[in-house]
């Protein structure tokens, strides 16, 4: 899975870093509060592991933020406060979890796991993506906006299920092309553009709210 390590304390950094990649996880680290929220906002991650106290923006408002922002990305948090009241807090925050230190490395692999799989099992599950008054069907492949049912090709379809899922985040050419495309597709393409301008001609062009944007220089984006 593709973690982020948030923690600033360098030795503790480098000791999750390591043990999370011996375990052939994709590993990104991050020092400060607002290093993290950029890369959040810029890259997916499976899970991100959060410690409470950082030197600018701390890990409870780290949370609060991603929640706000409709980022429902599973968090674990560190915490050298172990109190139930801190506890509770962090929880209420969005947190889905916590770990006081000090921890053994093979307990906070062990609930890291368990959030991976927790979320995708979540996934799974999810029959409906709302944005807006945009609505998609994942189970039935079918889309509305603002009541109106839209037909898309099985390709246009995927391609906006894929943005859908990653609502608030932009995603990168080649993780669409990852994605919606073959893993063996011409990098070199500009089809990744095309269908965009196929489903903004469909989700977007009859509407006044334009929902997908194009972030110049880093893909694109679906938000209000």
């Amino acid at each position: 899975m593709k973690l982020l390590i948030v923690e600033d304390e360098p030795n503790l950094l480098s000791i999750l870093r390591k043990g999370f990649a011996e375990n052939n996880n994709e590993v990104s680290v991050a020092m400060d509060g607002t290093t993290a929220l950029e890369m959040l906002h810029n890259y997916n991650f499976d899970v991100v592991v959060l410690d409470v106290m950082l030197p600018d923006i701390n890990g409870i408002e780290i949370c609060r933020r991603l929640r706000a922002s409709k980022n429902f990305i599973p968090v674990l948090l560190l915490t050298a406060l172990g109190t139930s009241e801190n506890i509770v807090t962090g929880l209420n925050a969005g947190a889905d979890d916590y770990l006081v230190k000090p921890f053994k490395f093979g307990e906070l692999d062990a609930r890291v796991n368990a959030l991976h799989r927790r979320a995708h099992l979540d996934t799974e599950k999810i029959d409906v993506i709302t944005i807006g008054d945009l609505e998609i069907n994942g189970r039935g492949k079918t889309v509305k906006r603002d009541g109106e049912s839209i037909v898309l090709t099985a390709k246009e379809f995927k391609l906006l299920y894929y943005l859908a899922k990653n609502t608030g985040r932009i995603v990168s050419r080649d993780q669409i092309l990852d994605n919606v495309w073959d893993i063996n597709f011409d990098m070199n393409t500009n089809v990744v553009d095309v269908y965009i301008t196929y489903l903004r001609k469909k989700i977007d062009k009859p509407f006044e709210t334009k929902l997908i944007h194009t972030m110049k220089g880093l893909g694109y984006v679906i938000k209000l």
